[in-house]
């Protein structure tokens, strides 16, 4: 029973935030490619992939930082870097979680396997691009976002302004969120020699973040605008826009607690965003 514990704690399904930050970026695409509901057997395949890879990539990070994690306050009690698991215990279930990936993709056709694979690469290697890129959250935020073109494709539809403009949006808005999640770490990365978006915009980060978040709002705008979404899509963007007002009253004192908070709320965003498409296509 404590192995099944600590596996769950790996794959983070104790932590359903990373799968809500994936799941309505997704949803949000799957909307906009069928132009409505999508087909049923796409729809439960998609919530299935996000968490199965959101687990898979919390492994693969966790088998990067096994050392580092140990000198993190945040992280030093997960699985593997206080020994409860083994390295060859996380490969093995990682395999596990990537076979069921496959077969998911596979189940969705030849063009979804090749983008698949594409995401794959882009998890297994943000990991280590915290070793050697001053800002791994734009890695993050194109891992993350991977699955809206996968979408499109596995809809039959063609890459379109929409999806451009979505695709972008969220991009920004995960690079967002992931530096207020490294504001939280960020003594903790200067000391272990990580980089992060929140080291490298220094005393700047609420000027960036919050410039980051006005073009969000506007390229989701301009989204709505281009495909004449209904009042309530724009609504959604004003309440988006309080939240994101919200998020930097948080972080502006640079506490550990109010930067995890903003971050912990970001999925609101997503959310607000997915629900403002669904009822503007309903």
């Amino acid at each position: 029973m404590n192995k099944i514990i600590s596996f769950f704690r790996l794959a983070r399904f104790d932590k359903p935030i990373g799968i809500l930050l994936l799941l309505w970026p997704t949803m949000s695409a799957l909307w906009l490619a069928s132009n409505g509901f999508p087909d049923a057997n796409i729809l439960v395949t998609f919530i299935i992939g996000v968490v199965v890879m959101r687990s898979a990539g919390c492994v693969i990070n966790d088998l990067a930082d096994a050392d580092i994690d140990k000198h993190v306050e945040r992280t030093r009690k997960r699985p593997l870097a206080t020994g409860e698991l083994s390295t060859k215990e996380a490969l093995v279930f990682l395999l596990f979680l990537l076979s069921i990936a496959l077969c998911l993709a596979i189940s969705l056709g030849t063009k979804v396997v090749a983008w698949s694979l594409g995401g794959l690469v882009l998890t297994i290697i943000y990991p280590f691009c915290k070793r050697f890129i001053k800002s791994p959250q734009v890695i993050l935020g194109l891992t993350f976002s991977w699955s809206i073109p996968m979408a499109y494709v596995a809809c039959g539809t063609e890459f379109n302004f929409s999806m451009f403009f979505l695709w972008v949006g969220v991009l920004i808005w995960i690079v967002v969120y992931d530096t207020f999640y490294a504001l939280v770490d960020i003594d903790d990365d200067l000391k272990t020699g990580v980089f992060s978006t929140a080291i490298l915009f220094g005393d700047k980060v609420s000027f960036v973040t919050s410039l980051s978040q006005i073009t969000v709002l506007l390229a989701w705008a301009y989204l709505g605008t281009i495909l004449e979404m209904s009042l309530i899509y724009f609504l959604m963007l004003i309440i988006i826009l309080l939240l994101f007002c919200r998020q930097q009253l948080l972080i502006s004192a640079r506490e550990k607690k109010d930067c995890f908070r903003a971050f912990n709320e970001s999925w609101y965003v997503g959310f607000f965003h997915f629900l403002g498409i669904f009822l503007s296509l309903s």
